[in-house]
């Protein structure tokens, strides 16, 4: 289909992105374009205004802030995932860039992009979930700080207000713990049919610490704490016991593609061989 007819505007800096932003109640931001564009062609969106943020200088720089990385918005996938920074001071972010979508998607797509989307099978959610990772909104009021954990408010629908810009993604460093993303892909489309990331630190044959996001199963992105809890301070061979309760109070959606039921099990599945992956450093099953 095609679009609905619309304005398109390319500003320079982030101070004309606001005033474009702000004349208009439909205005909508292009980043990537992976979800804006097809939603507008099947005329689920109709703004009468977009745009376009690929002009903004800054916004797509990956830098080193003390104990943290800051992740630019305008950020590609592909340059999440081939980032050495992230690679060696907080790899779990890179590890979920690289299975996003394919090549073209990868490409194109970018971090603020995805995260604004709230996509309930994106990969970005369950690693930022388990990083306890900030969302950086800006206005016309100044800047917010967002917690992954208040990010996302339902399917499609995040915390962000109508006059923000996400500008960056501050992703704290992961030295001395161990981070696995697993995925079963969806054949067709490459998002998340379940999706599990994990930051884990062990010692002594016990789990000191753990932080797993899930995405793929429910209407949003979810923390596994009943998982969590079940492992933190026990031995790593009850891995597999407290993975039973990945999906517990979860309502999980269904399609033709996977049963509600199917991603509970598979949430259960794929946490175990997130959590094997990171403490043993091979593909868990």
């Amino acid at each position: 289909m095609i679009p609905a007819q619309f304005d398109y505007e390319s500003p320079r800096n982030l101070n004309e992105a606001l005033d474009l932003l702000s004349s208009r109640d439909d205005a909508k931001l292009l980043a990537g374009g992976h979800s804006l564009l097809p939603a507008m062609k099947l005329r689920l969106a109709a703004p009468s205004l977009l745009i376009d943020l690929g002009r903004i200088a800054g916004l797509d720089t990956i830098r080193d802030a003390g104990d943290r990385i800051i992740v630019g918005a305008l950020t590609t996938h592909t340059a999440v995932a081939s980032s050495k920074l992230l690679h060696d001071a907080s790899p779990l972010l890179a590890q979920a860039a690289h299975e996003i979508g394919d090549v073209q998607v990868r490409n194109r797509g970018t971090i603020g992009g995805s995260l604004a989307g709230a996509h309930p099978a994106a990969d970005y959610p369950a690693a930022i979930l388990a990083l306890d990772a900030d969302i950086v909104a800006l206005s016309r009021k100044g800047e917010r700080v967002i917690p992954a954990r208040e990010f996302f408010s339902g399917m499609f629908t995040t915390s962000l207000r109508p006059d923000e810009i996400i500008t960056e993604v501050r992703v704290p460093k992961t030295t001395g713990a161990a981070t696995a993303y697993k995925k079963f892909h969806h054949p067709a489309s490459g998002y998340a049919v379940v999706g599990v990331a994990v930051v884990v630190k062990v010692g002594g044959g016990s789990v000191q610490s753990v932080a797993i996001g899930i995405t793929g199963v429910g209407e949003v992105a979810y923390r596994a704490t009943f998982t969590e809890n079940a492992l933190r301070g026990k031995p790593t061979s009850e891995v597999a016991e407290a993975a039973k309760h990945a999906a517990e109070h979860i309502d999980a959606i269904g399609d033709s593609f996977a049963s509600a039921e199917y991603r509970k099990h598979m949430a259960e599945v794929y946490t175990r061989r997130a959590l094997q992956q990171a403490i043993t450093g091979k593909s868990g099953k």
